[in-house]
C-alpha cells in the first residue's frame, strides 16, 4: 500500500518556508509520532522536497513518497 492511500497522523503545512526550517519542523514532528504512523508535508521549497527531505527519510530509515501536486510537493513519510 502507498503511503499516500494511509491517513496522516499529522499534516505539517511548511508552505513559504525554506530551507532549513521545513527540515528542521519535520524532524521535530517525526519524533512526535508513533512507528507506523505517516506524516503528510505540504512543501513549496524545492530544495526540501527534492532533496534535504528525502535525504533525511532515507538516513532515517524512513519510507517516503514525495508527489508534485500543481506548485507544490505533498510529501509522506512513515515512522519506522
Amino acid at each position: 500500500m502507498s503511503l499516500k492511500a494511509k491517513t496522516p497522523a499529522e499534516v505539517l503545512d511548511v508552505m513559504g518556508r525554506v530551507c532549513p526550517y521545513p527540515l528542521v519542523l519535520t524532524k521535530k514532528q517525526m519524533e512526535k509520532l508513533s512507528s507506523g504512523q505517516v506524516l503528510k508535508v505540504m512543501c513549496d521549497a524545492p530544495a526540501s522536497a527534492e532533496d534535504s527531505l528525502p535525504r533525511f527519510a532515507e538516513k532515517s530509515g524512513f519510507p517516503i513518497e514525495v508527489d508534485k501536486v500543481g506548485d507544490h510537493w505533498e510529501i509522506y513519510i512513515e515512522k519506522k
